[in-house]
């Protein structure tokens, strides 16, 4: 059994079969022979060794006659492995004395070198286990054959073990055969990571080299609650797993059940507004579901991101109005399209930036793409006729830009009306506060706007200079830190001067670790993942705002972010023991 840390982003908990998809884009079966099947399999081992071995000398000739014979020697390194008696007595070993199948056998023992000589501080060893992974490869293509079981045609659920996965990748994972993923690189707030939750798959991520040191078929167990990998779990912690994963199933369906259809009140009568943050379509049932009184973020790039092109105006009024009939009269805000930095692309090739967090995207890219951002406007201002719909504009990071955003809208509602078509002449207009510019001159922007939507996840990441989505600097993202938690204040404050509705949509938002916070420095109005939504009813529920104003005067008095967050997660922890 071994045990490795990385970064939890998605609660839950899966026991299952790997998957490896980097290494395999396929399947790897793991099965125990009957005797009488072990000869067989060891032969079909060596006609598979025979099979990829007359391939890479063919490569290698084809590749001596275009570029000479001292660079296509460095395929005599993967007929070395094809042939290493050591390699291969290991193989063998796994089938006959383990009864492991062939492709199983092939892959722990080739992952078992590659670790071995990663480990031996060598640089030329170092570099050959490149050389490994190719041979492994090319070895289980031949073993697999036809009967390979690839990520689109799975039977059985199984456990994703990836470098790393897109958003749009994350996205099109069906949860029913995905029971979970982990994933070598990634942050809490990256958007792979929102998707995990948005579909309730647990996940953990920047977990360094767990793509490599895992072979699909390894039975694992992933804890999205602690952000711990368990590869081949012994019997005693399979049991403590099995019985958690049962818990926190039942724990969650309990809550939904006793708290869906009651207000968000504190105990002294404290009305707080719970929304749900979506990025599908498909994602407005389980908000409603889950008792959320709105969507106070639909995140449309992921419109953009399913169709692997920009959908035209009818296909997103068709998704607009969709999820205003599931909502009832509920709220919908609609935040434009937000591309670039850590987020999906569109399907076409977009120019390389040398720091992308601070290039082209969100609404920058928008001002720089107008017939798209008009095809949107468009839609959504047609949607606006068929119930509360609002508009939200991302990265905004000054007065110049918000003037730009309502011209354009503007415009489209000209062109409407030159058409006859119908639309909300009032629409709300919103804009996300994720960058401190806006959030130093918040009591400027209130004016120009009908809300605010604090994106905290970006919001932390400027105002820390740490990127969010990289593993290596995970540890200085602190969503407690004094400058993040002054900010907040100053814009909520700035709202309510204002008179405009302040919603808080980011990551912060989801987590009940800092709800009786967030409470205390003025919010009344929260944008979660959906199955986030009951956790967060349940402390509301249960504090006084006496005691949150206590919770908040501690917090801020403290200077060193680790403490502050030690302190507020103690403080839920006595509220919701079953979360922690």
């Amino acid at each position: 059994m071994e045990i490795k840390k990385g970064i939890a982003v998605s609660p839950g908990y899966a026991i299952g079969e790997a998957f490896v998809l980097d290494s395999e884009s396929y399947r790897i079966p793991k099965r125990v022979l009957a005797p009488a099947m072990l000869e067989a399999e060891t032969e079909r081992y060596r006609k598979a060794c025979e099979a990829a071995s007359a391939e890479v000398a063919g490569v290698q000739a084809s590749f001596e006659k275009k570029v000479g014979k001292a660079y296509a020697a460095i395929f005599e390194a993967h007929l070395w492995m094809l042939k290493d008696p050591q390699i291969h007595a290991e193989v063998l070993r796994r089938i006959r004395e383990q009864r492991f199948n062939a492709e199983y056998a092939v892959s722990r023992a080739f992952r078992r070198y590659a670790w071995m000589f990663r480990s031996m501080g060598d640089e030329h060893l170092s570099l050959r286990v490149s050389d490994l992974y190719d041979v492994e490869k090319r070895l289980l293509r031949h073993l697999l054959g036809q009967k390979r079981e690839s990520l689109t045609t799975l039977t059985d659920p199984v456990i994703i073990l990836a470098h790393d996965l897109t958003p749009s990748q994350t996205a099109s994972l069906d949860p029913k055969k995905v029971i979970a993923f982990a994933t070598d690189v990634g942050g809490r707030t990256s958007h792979t990571a929102i998707v995990a939750r948005a579909l309730e798959i647990p996940a953990v991520v920047g977990l360094g080299t767990v793509s490599t040191d895992i072979s699909g078929g390894d039975r694992i167990v992933i804890d999205g609650n602690r952000g711990v990998v368990i590869i081949s779990p012994d019997g005693e912690t399979l049991k403590k797993y099995e019985g958690l994963s049962t818990s926190f199933r039942a724990f969650g369906k309990r809550l939904t059940s006793e708290l869906k259809d009651v207000p968000a009140v504190t105990k002294d009568g404290t009305r707080v507004e719970l929304m749900a943050n979506i990025e599908l379509p498909e994602e407005v049932e389980s908000a409603v579901r889950y008792g959320a009184e709105g969507i106070g973020l639909y995140r449309t790039e992921f419109l953009y991101a399913r169709e692997g092109a920009a959908p035209t105006e009818m296909e997103q009024f068709k998704a607009y109005v969709h999820a205003l009939r599931t909502l009832s009269g509920r709220p919908l805000v609609v935040r434009t399209l937000d591309v670039g930095g850590d987020k999906v692309m569109l399907g076409e090739s977009q120019p390389q930036e040398p720091n992308p967090i601070l290039g082209c995207r969100s609404l920058r890219f928008s001002f720089q793409h107008p017939a798209l951002f008009r095809i949107q406007l468009r839609a959504v201002l047609r949607a606006s006729a068929f119930g509360d719909v609002r508009i939200l504009f991302p990265m905004v990071s000054g007065l110049q830009e918000i003037d730009r955003a309502k011209d354009l809208l503007k415009a489209a509602m000209e062109e409407l009306d030159r058409e006859g078509i119908l639309y909300n002449k009032d629409l709300p207009v919103g804009i996300m506060i994720e960058v401190p510019s806006a959030a130093l001159i918040a009591d400027r922007l209130a004016k120009e706007v009908q809300f605010f939507s604090i994106g905290t996840n970006d919001l932390v990441q400027y105002t820390l200079a740490v990127d969010r989505v990289n593993e290596r600097v995970a540890n200085l993202y602190k969503p407690t830190h004094p400058a993040v938690l002054r900010l907040l204040k100053h814009v909520i404050q700035s709202g309510a001067d204002a008179g405009i509705r302040v919603n808080l949509c980011g990551e912060m938002s989801g987590d009940p670790v800092y709800t009786m916070l967030l409470l205390g420095l003025g919010l009344r109005s929260m944008s979660a993942s959906p199955f986030a939504i009951p956790e967060l009813k349940k402390v509301i529920r249960t504090v006084s705002m006496d005691e949150v104003r206590e919770t908040t005067e501690k917090a801020l008095a403290m200077d060193d972010p680790d403490q502050t967050s030690a302190f507020l997660s103690e403080r839920a922890r006595q509220i919701l023991p079953e979360a922690f």
